[in-house]
């Protein structure tokens, strides 16, 4: 039976509770254990997909294709274990389930309640798929107190009772800050945080403390005796030179091994961190470093684009060099005067994702400036549509090329894909249709041409990654494009779908319709983004 560990955050929000969650689940799984992570998101949103970057940073998505919170990421870059839909849950998904079962006459006449009903739905979302593993890690959304959150509150409670304190734990992850007027440190707050807590009617076994000074023996003893829990469970957790430091220094703090005793086990394996070792050797001793920027629309909030950068970092680690990136907002390019000033710098331009046509016409001036001055390129979903466009516009006499996302155009070398092939069949969409959970989502094949330069990368012909988008770029046009020097040299497996576009003349110009970011971790760096950082290395040497 798998053992539950229910992590709550407390006082403020963004203390890190998802990077703690990983954290701990690749402690243990480096004693061996077999883990699993799970978000419990009390928002109405039946998924963030609708939800703009600037509300809730990126949206990350699973191979079966769901559109999940951000933290869904860091669990995975720090356990390997793939996340799938049933690992994020949202309170808008637990009613809509609820309403369409009571509209179905599913209740048989009963009254509907948020206990049992929503509890109960809470609770069969936590347990399901759990038979075969040793932990789930059971992260809930927001602060302590919010409202929004208490029906998970209660469903945590019913789950602990239900199983048994030797199989599920409560963590708290709470902030002692610093009052510098003073010269102390205030462990107030995390008391009235547990006690909220408490008051919902759980008690939790450990305390993480986030602050920003070391926490004295005297704290931590003063914590645990107004919090009823062990001075050895109050765990310090201050801030971390980088993420990829967190596991080692929580380990150095025992928060593994206080999670075990919790539980009662006294004879677990020591843990093999060496794979951690050489991710944290290998980010903290670069032997060079280069600069890349990222032109993109969301440059403003930087966990709009959380895994690109963590891939970027990734790429650096496996050429052991520092990856600077430089956020360069699309708009300020958009009339080309400020374009050579801000990108003649960089050793590589990056375009990413994204939606809409603000900073588009920037985009495609980057492209062109990566393309004519030689400097590696990489266009991820949306910037492989720009690379097309401006290949369109500039080498394949296209003047009018554009997108219909954008508007009517005479030259739609991008458009709205209306049906496609899946593992479930034939998938078709409306331009009127809803935009929640439409686009096409999650991991498809791709073949690859034997002599292009990104099967030498993957060293493979096929591959699979993931995909969120609405559009595609149009294969009419592929003749065209290619007479322009832009190969198209990787497609979907029945060769309607562009997914990868690269030109053989360039140093390094590759444009892919996917997001191979969602994929790259700390100890498996994407080959894509550790190419693409040695082409930044061979670039930086030119200069």
């Amino acid at each position: 039976m798998a053992r539950f560990i229910f992590i709550t955050g407390g006082v403020v929000s963004s203390l890190g509770k998802g990077l703690m969650a990983a954290s701990l689940a690749a402690l243990l799984q480096a004693r061996g254990y077999k883990v699993r992570i799970r978000k419990f998101d009390p928002y109405l949103n039946v998924d963030p997909g609708t939800m703009s970057p600037y509300q809730h940073g990126e949206v990350y998505v699973t191979d079966d294709g769901a559109e999940t919170d951000l933290d869904l990421g860091h669990y995975e870059r720090f356990t390997g274990v793939a996340a799938r839909q049933s690992d994020n849950i949202t309170s808008g998904r637990i009613y809509q389930t609820i309403i369409q079962k009571e509209r179905r006459g599913d209740y048989l006449g009963a009254t509907v309640q948020v206990i049992p009903h929503v509890t109960d739905a809470i609770k069969q979302f936590a347990l399901a798929e759990t038979d075969d593993l040793d932990f789930v890690l059971c992260e809930i959304g927001g602060t302590v107190g919010d409202i929004e959150s208490l029906p998970f509150m209660e469903a945590i409670r019913q789950l602990r009772n239900e199983l048994g304190h030797d199989n599920a734990i409560s963590v708290h992850v709470t902030l002692v800050p610093y009052i510098a007027a003073a010269g102390e440190l205030k462990t107030k707050p995390t008391q009235h945080s547990v006690r909220e807590l408490t008051g919902l009617g759980i008690q939790p076994d450990l305390l993480l403390c986030r602050s920003e000074h070391p926490l004295p023996d005297s704290d931590r003893a003063k914590i645990a005796q107004f919090c009823n829990v062990r001075k050895e469970a109050v765990i310090p957790a201050l801030d971390a030179p980088s993420i990829y430091s967190v596991p080692m220094q929580y380990h150095d703090e025992g928060l593994d091994a206080e999670v075990l005793r919790a539980f009662g086990i006294t004879d677990a394996p020591e843990p093999d961190l060496t794979r951690w070792d050489d991710v944290i050797d290998r980010h903290s001793h670069p032997e060079g470093e280069v600069t890349i920027g990222v032109v993109g629309k969301y440059v403003g909030l930087q966990d709009a684009y959380k895994s690109l950068h963590e891939a970027l970092v990734h790429g650096g680690m496996a050429n052991r060099v520092k990856v600077h990136v430089r956020w360069l907002d699309a708009e300020l390019f958009d009339g080309d005067e400020a374009l050579a000033a801000d990108l003649e710098p960089l050793d590589a331009i990056l375009v990413p994702g994204g939606f809409g046509e603000r900073g588009s016409e920037g985009k495609i001036a980057s492209v062109r400036y990566a393309r004519e001055n030689s400097i590696p390129f990489f266009g991820i979903c949306l910037g492989m549509q720009m690379a097309c466009i401006e290949a369109a516009r500039n080498t394949a006499g296209l003047g009018s090329a554009s997108t219909t996302e954008f508007g009517t155009t005479d030259e739609p070398v991008v458009g709205l894909i209306s049906e496609w092939m899946s593992e479930e069949g034939l998938q078709k969409r409306e331009a009127d249709g809803d935009l929640g959970g439409t686009m096409r989502l999650g991991a498809y094949p791709a073949h690859l041409s034997a002599n292009s330069h990104v099967a030498a990368i993957y060293n493979a012909t096929d591959i699979s990654e993931r995909h969120r988008h609405r559009y595609e770029v149009n294969s009419h046009y592929r003749e065209a494009l290619e007479a322009g020097g832009l190969m198209f040299s990787g497609l979907s497996p029945d060769g309607e779908l562009p997914e990868i576009v690269e030109r053989p003349d360039h140093p390094w110009f590759i444009g892919v319709q996917f997001h191979p970011e969602l994929k790259s971790k700390p100890f498996d760096p994407h080959p894509l983004f550790a190419s693409f950082v040695a082409a930044a290395v061979k670039q930086s040497r030119l200069v």
